[in-house]
């Protein structure tokens, strides 16, 4: 590997070019900073707001994780139990028509890369004033819902609150202390009301889970990789494993997103809604069921696709992350649209749901800062900020953005692949194709977890397809990661 590249600030400069090249700020303007440096301190609450302070909130994240967006905690009442996750009130510090605004409204998104984060907000922010930190005192939102839910999940509150962070958790700590792997971190043995907290969560997000899976939502396990980056070198990609502690994050804001745009619906009010329309390639779904010997409806059923993986999941788990990546592909991306009061969204196909939008994240993602002004706008009384037609501009605009960022990530994750790669050119290698269509054919390789082009041999081929491949070209630059075909 060349000492021409010092890899962390090279891969740097090619994820600031890359931000650049598709539209995106990779720097605040002198007006944002200005701005950010008038700001006295976090946000204090006003009248009306609740003071949840006592209650034993907990964050759950990666490691590294400074922008923390969501808490959560469980309250029992007798039998009954609810469920309430606290969001980051980042309104609060970012108003509509600011600089920092502006910035935020252009990006949409936070950039995650191998060589670092491009904030969608100035660090300062998102880091810390309307970030959920630990032993801090912040303003938030409260999604209060109740743990036993019908296939659309409506029962539910919002309100404002004044909270605090009483343990800041990572992913894998909490996923080895709900599988009794080990002695509990110091942050859970040494409170008893935490890890009871951590018991209880984990029970209600599995009734919830096996609750949508009942309704037909998608149950995948898409294989994902993590950049291991050790005093400022790559040097490997580590898989990332879908453990109960993400599951448990995950199936709480798919809940609190769902009573976000069920409130909003019931207050007349239009709102953001992300949308992943029945997938267009259902025929190459049906022709891969039949590969398999199984069948899937002529028309897009999730009920139908549900049932078809769970049957492939229990006759071969092992094959089953591949499977899943393949349905994932063909789904497609999701997309924001405005739902207009009375009107029936088309919802979301994977999660198997109708009302849903992205509210849990507004430190890292512009959709849910909106949804939030829109829900502050409601308990204040006040009228909607975002006339339709704004929303309107809003949404197609945020979709296109999150799909540039998604590139620059993309690339930028793969020129630190092509390091890796870089040494075995000529070295051959099981794939399965991912991407098929008129700009090209993608593969993606097992170890390491790479996708690439294939630039030779594609005729003939679909999603799903397994074939060996050989590595013929893999440039840092570019990112550009190239394989051909070989054998039958």
């Amino acid at each position: 590997m060349s000492d021409a590249f010092p890899q962390q600030s090279a891969l740097r400069e090619l994820a600031r070019q890359a931000m650049i090249e598709h539209d995106l700020e990779p720097d605040f303007p002198p007006a944002a900073l200005r701005e950010l440096a008038a700001i006295a301190g976090p946000a204090r609450p006003d009248a009306g707001v609740r003071d949840l302070r006592d209650l034993p909130w907990l964050s759950i994240d990666n490691n590294d994780t400074r922008d923390l967006d969501q808490l959560t905690v469980v309250q029992r009442d007798g039998d009954a139990r609810r469920v309430l996750v606290a969001v980051a009130d980042v309104d609060a510090l970012v108003h509509p028509g600011s600089a920092i605004d502006a910035h935020a409204q252009h990006n949409t998104v936070s950039v995650y890369t191998p060589a670092g984060v491009f904030s969608m907000l100035p660090e300062r922010l998102s880091t810390d004033l309307t970030s959920l930190g630990a032993d801090t005192d912040r303003l938030v939102l409260v999604v209060e819902l109740a743990a036993q839910q019908d296939c659309e999940v409506h029962d539910g509150t919002l309100y404002r609150a004044w909270v605090r962070n009483h343990a800041r958790l990572t992913y894998r700590e909490v996923a080895a202390f709900l599988d009794g792997q080990g002695a509990p971190d110091a942050a859970i043995a040494g409170s008893q009301a935490i890890a009871e907290q951590l018991r209880w969560q984990d029970e209600i997000a599995q009734q919830l889970r096996r609750r949508r899976h009942e309704c037909g939502a998608l149950w995948l396990e898409t294989p994902e990789s993590e950049v291991v980056v050790r005093d400022g070198a790559i040097v490997g990609l580590a898989p990332v494993a879908k453990s109960r502690s993400r599951l448990l994050i995950e199936d709480f804001m798919i809940a609190a997103n769902a009573v976000t745009a069920h409130f909003l619906q019931q207050s007349g009010v239009a709102s953001l809604r992300r949308v992943v329309r029945a997938p267009e390639r259902w025929d190459r779904l049906e022709q891969l069921a039949a590969d398999l010997g199984d069948r899937l409806p002529p028309e897009p059923d999730v009920g139908a696709l549900a049932a078809f993986l769970d049957r492939r999941r229990a006759a071969d788990p092992a094959a089953f992350p591949d499977l899943s990546l393949t349905v994932v592909k063909l789904l497609g991306s999701g997309e924001y649209v405005v739902e207009r009061p009375g009107e029936a969204g088309e919802g979301h196909f994977g999660l198997a749901v109708r009302d849903y939008t992205h509210s849990t994240a507004p430190n890292r993602r512009y959709p849910d800062l909106v949804t939030q002004r829109q829900i502050k706008a409601v308990l204040a009384g006040a009228a909607p900020p975002y006339a339709e037609d704004i929303l309107e501009e809003l949404a197609q605009h945020c979709t296109v953005k999150e799909d540039d960022a998604r590139k620059v990530e993309r690339q930028v994750r793969k020129s630190a692949a092509a390091l890796l790669l870089a040494e075995r050119v000529g070295a051959q290698f099981d794939a399965i194709v991912t991407g098929a269509g008129p700009k090209g054919t993608w593969v993606r390789i097992a170890e390491p977890l790479v996708e690439g082009k294939l630039v030779d041999g594609a005729a003939g081929l679909d999603v799903g397809d397994r074939i060996r491949v050989q590595l013929v070209r893999a440039d840092v630059p570019s990112g550009h990661i190239d394989f051909r075909r070989v054998g039958d």
